[in-house]
């Protein structure tokens, strides 16, 4: 009687049945469930890796079949839907041991666990434990100044090496990597990441995988989510303590004493996470409990840290469950969303110290990111330290402080109000405010060169955001209190001013303010002759009909009033109703009105 052999769905992920076909082991009829290619086809359409790996195997196995005459036959069933969402569970493990007896059959698993329920059963099994992988061919690319590489399918693959904030991107290949290299080496780092005491699957969507490799953070992506196949590993280049950063006793001291809601920013690479890492060990080498949130977790901490993932998907979840455990300080390694902020908001509230790393350009920018986020008085308890990275040093700390006064550069009284003042920490000198203006919330520098005062660094700064939706890159300047000059770009003029000047004049009734539109820059122009006639509705300059198609700027006494282009017949004509043609026929009755080109 013919052996037969059913496999279930780990034994066909391992790619074991295949290598014991080619040796010649096994010499059988194979079944293979429904249920297997069903649940396989289900990690596929997830994106997950073990899908196609799955099914890769199973046409090796076809192949292999067919050329030494081995019987294969698809049987059973497909798993409804509950089944499949049961399949975590053990539901299709069930199913396919139900199949492994219904044919007699021996069943062949990589899963522990199937083989313990088979044998209490009595079911004929065999159990291939996996071996220990030890091959990870992505380290052959890694030297010890090497953070990142990049493999891409039919490109030549890159490095990033160097010192943070100091990377240079370079080619570590001659050769673009083939379909057949790029799937070997994801194929190989899953299993090495499953085989691995110190290997973690952190995410799997459709199309893209995550996972940690000791100090290696890997990043894989296949279609539909990236055109090709793609691998971005990521490794820390430095390990270092606080004694490596040139910090002063003070910020020591308060980093020891009072600092409990600290933000580490700075840009991609310049070694924000270091940082982190350094303080850290530095509160745990000083007797505190630390741990960390992380998404994927790839902080390098010492084995007392223990390092935290989204539970069930989930940073709320962590955080409830951190707050039940009660650490002295968390890292919250990449705080990006409004609910991250919330999880840090609620875990610096209930009395837990964090630190969170964000990526910022600038200082101030991490300050930023709260408003809106956390309530604006609560800001300084969330957060009251900023530490600003790069090139791998301390480039800036802020301190943050509430107080009620008068926003700098305000006088009046009862101007005051709840203001959050961003402190130097080294010279405790202010360098921004925060505070509410209306409906708004603003941020406002309080030094620097310019004489404007606060209230006119504040209008200046929600004029321009107004002025945005009509041009771009506003520049302005107060003339008075009701009455700006706006610089903007030459090509620009004409759309700003609008036919007839209708444009400017809405622009001004919408503001409540005169605005006087000037080109960006000195530009040299030479005066044209012109003449002036009211036609029934129109106010029309006569120029020359030498100038049709070109642009002219029309100023009162040097002043720029509005540019124009000049029409077929040698004419720019104005609405006779607008403010516009007013202020030209008055300037030219005084003899003030000049014309540009």
């Amino acid at each position: 009687m013919t052996e037969k052999i059913v496999p279930d769905t780990s034994i066909i992920i391992d790619g074991k049945l295949s290598d014991l076909i080619e040796t010649g082991e096994v010499d059988a009829e194979i079944i293979i469930p429904e249920f297997v290619v069903d649940e396989l086809e289900n990690q596929a359409n997830r994106g997950q890796e073990t899908g196609y790996k799955g099914f890769e195997e199973i046409k090796k196995i076809r192949e292999l079949c067919e050329e030494k005459g081995l019987e294969l036959n698809f049987t059973g069933r497909r798993p409804t839907e509950e089944e499949i969402n049961l399949a975590n569970n053990g539901r299709i493990d069930a199913l396919i041991r139900d199949v492994a007896e219904e044919k007699s059959a021996t069943l062949y698993t990589g899963d522990i666990v199937q083989a313990r329920v088979a044998d209490a059963k009595g079911i004929k099994h065999r159990l291939f434990e996996k071996e220990r992988v030890t091959e990870f061919s992505l380290e052959e690319y890694f030297d010890e100044k090497t953070m990142s590489v990049h493999l891409k399918q039919g490109a030549v693959p890159k490095a990033k090496r160097g010192l943070p904030g100091q990377f240079r991107l370079e080619e570590i290949r001659d050769e673009p990597l083939s379909k057949e290299d790029i799937e070997k080496i994801i194929s190989e780092t899953i299993e090495k990441a499953e085989i691995s005491d110190e290997g973690l699957i952190e995410m799997q969507k459709e199309g893209a995988t995550v996972l940690q490799i000791g100090r290696y953070r890997i990043a894989m992506t296949r279609p539909p989510f990236s055109e090709a196949a793609e691998i971005t590993a990521v490794r820390p280049v430095a390990k270092v303590s606080l004694d490596d950063y040139e910090m002063s006793e003070k910020l020591l001291t308060r980093l020891r004493t009072e600092a409990e809601g600290i933000l580490v920013a700075g840009a991609p690479g310049h070694g924000k996470s270091t940082f982190a890492q350094a303080l850290a060990e530095y509160y745990e080498e000083n007797n505190q409990v630390v741990k960390t949130m992380e998404k994927p977790r790839d902080l390098d901490v010492g084995p007392d840290i223990t390092q935290y993932s989204a539970l069930e998907d989930s940073m709320e979840n962590t955080g409830d469950f951190l707050l039940l455990a009660r650490p002295d300080y968390t890292i919250f390694d990449e705080v990006r969303k409004t609910s991250d902020f919330e999880v840090f908001s609620d875990m610096r509230m209930a009395g837990v110290g964090m630190i969170g790393i964000v990526h910022a350009s600038e200082a101030v920018d991490a300050v930023q990111r709260l408003i809106g986020r956390v309530e604006l008085g609560m800001i300084p308890q969330v957060c009251d330290t900023v530490i600003h990275i790069r090139d791998a040093e301390i480039s800036k700390v802020y301190k943050l402080q509430l107080k009620v006064k008068v926003p700098e550069g305000m006088t009046e009284e009862d101007l005051a109000r709840p203001v959050i003042q961003i402190q130097n920490f080294e010279t405790e000198e202010a360098e921004y405010e925060i505070y509410t203006y209306g409906e708004e919330t603003v941020v406002v520098p309080t030094s620097g060169e310019t004489e404007e005062s606060g209230a006119e660094r504040l209008a200046r700064k929600q004029l321009e955001h107004q002025l945005r939706q009509y041009v771009d890159n506003p520049e302005i300047e107060f003339i008075s209190d009701d009455h700006i000059k706006l610089f903007v770009d030459e090509d620009d003029i004409s759309h700003i001013i609008g036919k007839g000047g209708e444009n400017i004049d809405r622009i001004e009734e919408e503001l409540g303010i005169d605005i006087t539109v000037e080109p960006r820059g000195e530009i040299t122009k030479q005066s044209v002759d012109y003449s002036i006639e009211e036609r029934g509705k129109s106010v029309v300059i006569e120029i020359g009909a030498e100038y049709a198609g070109k642009e002219v700027d029309v100023q009162r006494n040097g002043e720029f009033l509005f540019a124009a282009t000049v029409g077929k017949k040698g004419e720019v004509s104005l609405t006779k109703e607008s403010d516009l043609a007013d202020q030209v026929l008055n300037a030219h009755a005084r003899g003030q009105l000049q014309v540009k080109s």
